[in-house]
């Protein structure tokens, strides 16, 4: 295990729906920033927001720029726990590489620490590649899965990056283009 070294505890990355639905116990949560990464909505969903026939799309972090999200600080002995439902969740086809990154965290984005997050894996089948906003939107429009639709997932993490005063452009733009494709 991997911490911080002022205490134990954890820090975990989240930047799409780890934003709204956490599903795990944290002490504290923390605006926070991650350098050398960007949140794009670049891996098929076959299972929570698609299926094999119709992929959803949902984000990952690809290398390159910056990525603004949240920082949950998971308690030491809750880590184990917490880990292991972060794998059942995100690595469900192993579409992502669970990593350690430094990050900025807290309000003022001053605290440097390690965070756990997981990275989107570019060689991996369902790894969608660069797509344009009309592809991507009309993925996002007819995807349905196991945890509802592409549009509830993405409108959910649009409307939490602007809850924290974020603003992702690109999501912004899908978003408007998923009520103009057909």
């Amino acid at each position: 295990m991997s911490a911080n070294a002022a205490d134990a505890n954890v820090w975990v990355f989240g930047y799409g729906s780890l934003l709204w639905h956490t599903g795990f116990d944290y002490m504290d949560v923390q605006p926070a920033r991650v350098q050398g990464y960007h949140r794009a909505l670049c891996v098929y969903s076959h299972v929570y927001r698609g299926s094999k026939e119709r992929p959803g799309l949902v984000c990952g972090l690809l290398a390159g720029g910056a990525c603004r999200g949240l920082a949950f600080r998971v308690e030491a002995t809750s880590w184990p726990e917490v880990r292991a439902y972060l794998h059942e969740r995100e690595m469900i086809y192993d579409v992502y590489v669970p990593k350690w990154v430094n990050a900025r965290i807290g309000p003022t984005l001053g605290e440097i620490g390690k965070v756990y997050t997981f990275i989107a894996n570019p060689k991996h089948a369902q790894y969608a590649g660069r797509l344009d906003v009309d592809q991507i939107a009309r993925l996002i429009r007819d995807g349905q899965g196991t945890s509802g639709s592409g549009l509830d997932y993405l409108t959910n993490t649009v409307e939490r990056l602007a809850e924290l005063g974020i603003r992702d452009r690109t999501l912004e733009r899908v978003l408007a283009a998923t009520q103009r494709t057909s």
